[in-house]
């Protein structure tokens, strides 16, 4: 009798939600918004574990939420991520904004399967995005976190991984809208 072996499938994805941000243009803190009885930050956690997370990782003073300080104060979401980054074991992540509360778990999960290592976003839109963490990734972050001239952005960073690009599906862009003033609040809490 021929015995079968059962096909390993990987690991979901950690998840990181970048939620350190000044919150400027909102006029307090986007994070602690009210969505549908819970936080936008308990939502965007909750959806990354929706997706498959078994692991959440939450970047920003948030002690409730085991928040992961930034190390390199007011350098964005890139610094947010390389805080995260140096705390966390390596492996795939889930990276998503804390202002995307339309965000659907089937996005997260249409990255992972087209994921073939590095960087695979949507195209057109920094997040979310599947990272994988590493050194290489560490490493890549640290340098353009040093280079007070260079871009400090999550496009930079994506552009130097190589990222993949998915296609957009129809019906894939309401569900990347982000929050970042009180008029595009009202707009997606309405």
């Amino acid at each position: 009798m021929a015995t079968i072996t059962p096909i390993s499938r990987p690991a979901p994805p950690a998840g990181i939600v970048l939620a350190g941000g000044l919150s400027s243009r909102m006029g307090r803190d986007k994070a602690l918004l009210p969505w549908h009885g819970r936080t936008l930050l308990e939502h965007m956690r909750g959806l990354l574990r929706q997706a498959g997370a078994q692991q959440v990782w939450i970047s920003g003073a948030y002690p409730a939420f085991a928040g992961i300080p930034d190390r390199v104060a007011r350098c964005g979401p890139l610094g947010g991520l390389y805080s995260v980054a140096m705390a966390i074991p390596d492996g795939p992540a889930w990276v998503v904004a804390v202002d995307m509360p339309r965000l659907a778990p089937a996005l997260l999960r249409r990255l992972h399967a087209a994921h073939h290592g590095g960087c695979t976003i949507l195209a057109g839109h920094p997040l979310p995005m599947l990272l994988d963490i590493d050194p290489a990734c560490r490493a890549l972050l640290e340098a353009m976190l040093a280079d007070p001239d260079g871009p400090r952005s999550l496009q930079a960073l994506q552009q130097r991984l190589g990222a993949r690009r998915l296609p957009l599906a129809p019906g894939d862009e309401a569900c990347l809208f982000n929050c970042n003033t009180p008029g595009q609040w009202q707009e997606v809490a309405s």
